[in-house]
């Protein structure tokens, strides 16, 4: 998408809709910018009860002579409770009105607020209208010939200035990194391999000089003693990979944040096959992996001074002969030995063995993974929180922070000592589960017995990463979350 900004309504161009912001006033609804140039043509709508200026209310009125057929009357609800939030959700139905009918150019008045620093409004505007602007159409033929897609193309701020096209361009940079993650995860199954996660990763490269990727092959797997991932590699047709994508924006530094992504291709549940009904969206299982690439890509976009390394630990869980075996016992990367409960418990596998690779080869000054981890997260939170835990309060209460700021929101949940005792073992040092009670919670236990000391924090985004219906500026699907979450979080660094 296009942004540029104009100085006034005088000078702006032609456009398929002008967007007009209004407060909720006491009898009529009140301009929240200045409009003085129109004004004449919005006395009958105004005045006609029609449309008063409510959060999310909306009113289109069709014009004559102007450089937009069409007018769309906007409501931010009262001046004092106006939030970056607030605009998200407000000017993401702009979006979803021009997609519907087929609106390729914007122009939008940019509201002016008291109670709202003037960056969080142009955020809150421009992250609305941009993060729905997203159609996944590469598996359509037919169906584009006859219907071809539409998405907005260009908005002008009017209104702006230099500073806000600075902000606004930043918003740009972000929502391309997420719609990269999100066109990863919508791909097929059979396309998005381990194999394709990892040309992903080193096409990364090229976009950046501060990024070199290494990609470890099944042998060099092998070498590395990663068990666990090799373990549950055993029944796919395609062989593991295991990325290291490093981006040094901050060289002199030894600072290291470490983003490890959950990379399962496709989950069919292994030997516990995975029922009808519960697999057929297996294919977001590696929305952790897609994620930590989108956060490297948005970071050397940004020119962030930090350094950052994404580490995906990818396969399939597939079903075969030679799949591994609930009951059996497997040897990590750690040395430590997991008595397999259920196969269907593969994610937490892979990411042991990532985890312990990083701890023990990358020095991180703290580790963040991602991962659609359980469904009880799911089940606790819904599909507007992904689940937090940590063994340390101040990143904790940093990513929690952020999650507020960025709609991202996170919420933390306890890594409840007594639970461990269901990941005890009678033949191997631990259980790959604990029962289903407290799902979540134990799953984290069981990665954090391959943290050690290092501050961590786990993200459980399976309620969030992938959903049946839009909600909010995300879109059906895949939504990329994560990616804004976690670049606010390494700017604050």
């Amino acid at each position: 998408m296009d942004i540029t900004v104009v100085s006034s309504l005088s000078v702006r161009k032609r456009a398929g809709v002008l967007v007009i912001p209004f407060w909720k006033g006491k009898q009529h609804p009140e301009a929240a910018a200045d409009i003085k140039n129109i004004t004449a043509l919005l006395t009958h709508p105004l005045a006609s009860g029609d449309f008063l200026g409510k959060e999310g209310e909306s009113m289109v009125h069709y014009v004559a002579d102007q450089p937009e057929a069409r007018f769309l009357l906007l409501g931010l609800g009262a001046k004092d409770g106006l939030t970056t939030e607030k605009l998200r959700k407000i000017y993401s139905n702009v979006t979803k009105l021009c997609l519907k009918k087929k609106i390729t150019d914007v122009n939008i008045v940019l509201p002016m607020s008291a109670s709202l620093a003037n960056e969080d409004v142009i955020r809150g505007v421009v992250e609305g209208i941009v993060l729905p602007n997203y159609l996944f159409t590469t598996l359509k033929h037919d169906t584009l010939k006859a219907n071809p897609p539409t998405v907005i193309k260009h908005v002008a701020l009017v209104g702006g200035n230099k500073a806000a096209l600075a902000i606004a361009n930043k918003c740009v940079v972000l929502s391309d990194a997420v719609n990269m993650v999100r066109d990863l995860v919508n791909g097929n199954a059979d396309d998005i391999t381990p194999q394709h996660l990892a040309a992903v990763a080193r096409g990364l490269e090229k976009t950046s000089k501060h990024i070199q990727t290494t990609v470890f092959d099944k042998k060099r797997i092998e070498k590395e003693k990663l068990g666990l991932l090799l373990t549950v590699n055993r029944g796919s047709a395609h062989d593991p990979a295991f990325i290291i994508a490093e981006y040094k924006g901050n060289p002199k530094s030894k600072d290291l944040t470490v983003l490890i992504g959950k990379g399962i291709t496709f989950d069919t549940g292994g030997l516990n096959l995975k029922p009808t009904g519960g697999m057929e969206e297996m294919k977001a299982d590696m929305a952790g992996a897609a994620t930590v690439l989108g956060v490297l890509h948005a970071a050397a976009a940004l020119d962030l001074k930090v350094n950052v390394t994404a580490v995906i630990a990818a396969t399939e869980n597939g079903i075969d002969a030679k799949s591994y075996k609930p009951g059996d016992v497997y040897v990590s990367h750690s040395g430590k030995t997991v008595e397999i409960c259920n196969t269907d418990a593969e994610g937490r596998l892979v990411l042991a063995d990532a985890i312990s690779y990083a701890n023990e080869k990358l020095k991180p000054s703290r580790i963040i993974d991602l991962a659609t981890l359980t469904g009880a997260v799911e089940v606790a939170l819904g599909q507007d929180l992904s689940g937090l835990f940590s063994n340390d309060d101040a990143l904790a209460d940093l990513l929690l922070r952020f999650g507020r700021e960025t709609g991202e929101l996170v919420w933390r949940l306890p890594l409840h000592e007594d639970y461990r005792d269901t990941l005890k073992s009678d033949v191997a040092d631990i259980k790959s589960t604990g029962g289903r009670p407290g799902g979540a919670i134990k799953a984290a236990l069981f990665l954090q017995d391959f943290v050690g000391k290092v501050p961590w924090v786990h993200l459980d985004i399976a309620g969030t990463a992938y959903t049946s219906e839009a909600r909010r500026y995300f879109p059906k699907h895949a939504t990329g979350i994560g990616v804004r979450l976690l670049v606010s979080f390494l700017e604050a660094l």
